[in-house]
């Protein structure tokens, strides 16, 4: 049986590769708990049969590839030592923490963990005169792959696969039973996902069409030759402001409206002829490209509504998405940090201003 779960494990781990994208999508940076059962294929060293129980995780989402969990589990199994009037079970205690590395932050979550703690072993095998130290307690380390499914921001599902080392007295002289040293348990996990404290994405405003060039209306006929109809030709002022100025990376929240402000408020109320302000929001190619799309019309829409709050007519404005489709650098760093910083110019805002100069025009 064992056999068979670790050759499901590896063959799982050569196949995370095929889920592996962006881990920018969907992370929250939120609290869950993760209660479950479990099945556990003891070492062979405790003569115990299969066995089962449950755990407890706490977890949080530390990045968009880490997250943390603490865990307490507690599983038992009956012995089986083939020896007449033996009866009773193994029961293991573990509390630890484990880190996960996350492969995706899609709503499929495939991860490998590593982890540290302590464990109880508590080989307690009734009418067996010659066992010894039969309770220890020591410290734990596992390693394994699992994966988590959300099925809305809320609640998900995770299994994992994990090895967990510990130590064990039990011994007893004279007979064939020994499990004085390191034993190792494979457990197969399953648990239900409970978010909290997880911001809700903001919804997406809807885009607006972008109006129509002015074009004046051609004069009354006269008696006299009327003169040529005056055709406005739209003059667009473009001010491209840099995302990391106005949001904090991967967010969708204003932290600094100085530029707005200063170059696109004032100039509006002030300079009427401004018939209409097209807002783009423009991401980098990191994370999926429907999250990248929403990320740019959530940014367009928020500069929109604040322009609007400092007392601008909303009927002026035009809030557009365009992800990562316009790109201004292309970027091949390995390092991520130096490719977050080598993308910079590609995550902005650029607010166009359409006005007509024209003798004629309004």
């Amino acid at each position: 049986m064992k056999k068979n779960m670790i050759n499901i494990a590896v063959a799982a781990t050569l196949g995370l590769a095929a889920f592996a994208a962006s881990a920018e999508d969907m992370y929250r940076g939120a609290w869950y708990a993760v209660p479950g059962v479990s099945y556990m294929d003891t070492d062979n060293d405790l003569d115990a049969k299969d066995g089962y129980g449950g755990f407890l995780s706490l977890g949080k989402e530390l990045s968009p590839s880490w997250d943390i969990q603490g865990r307490l589990g507690y599983n038992r199994a009956k012995e089986d030592v083939n020896i007449a009037g033996v009866g009773r079970s193994y029961k293991q205690t573990t509390l630890g923490v484990d880190a996960l590395y996350m492969f995706s932050r899609d709503k499929f979550r495939p991860f490998l963990l590593a982890g540290l703690g302590a464990a109880r072993n508590d080989v307690d095998y009734s009418n067996f005169a010659a066992l010894k130290n039969s309770k220890k307690t020591s410290w734990l380390a596992n390693v394994g792959i699992g994966a988590q499914y959300l099925f809305n921001d809320s609640f998900g599902l995770q299994a994992d696969l994990r090895h967990q080392w510990s130590r064990s007295n039990a011994k007893a002289p004279g007979t064939s039973f020994d499990a004085d040293g390191t034993i190792g348990n494979t457990l197969l996990s399953l648990g239900g996902i409970f978010r909290f404290g997880a911001p809700a994405p903001a919804p997406v405003a809807a885009i607006e069409p972008t109006p129509a060039p002015y074009v004046a209306p051609e004069p009354a006929p006269e008696p006299a030759p009327a003169p040529a109809p005056v055709v406005c030709t739209p003059k667009v002022e473009t001010i491209s402001i840099s995302a990391d100025t106005l949001f904090a990376f991967n967010k969708a929240n204003l932290v600094d409206t100085s530029q707005i402000d200063s170059e696109v408020v004032a100039k509006m109320k002030e300079n009427p002829i401004f018939a209409s302000v097209k807002i783009t929001g423009h991401t980098d190619r990191l994370g999926s490209d429907a999250y990248n799309q929403k990320l740019s019309e959530k940014r367009a829409n928020i500069v929109r509504d604040y322009i609007v709050s400092q007392g601008v007519d909303a009927s002026r404005l035009v809030a557009v998405g365009m992800g990562e489709n316009v790109p201004v650098v292309e970027c091949n760093n390995k390092n991520r940090k130096a490719l977050i910083e080598c993308l910079a110019p590609n995550r902005r805002v650029e607010i166009e201003a359409t006005r007509t100069e024209q003798a004629g025009c309004n």
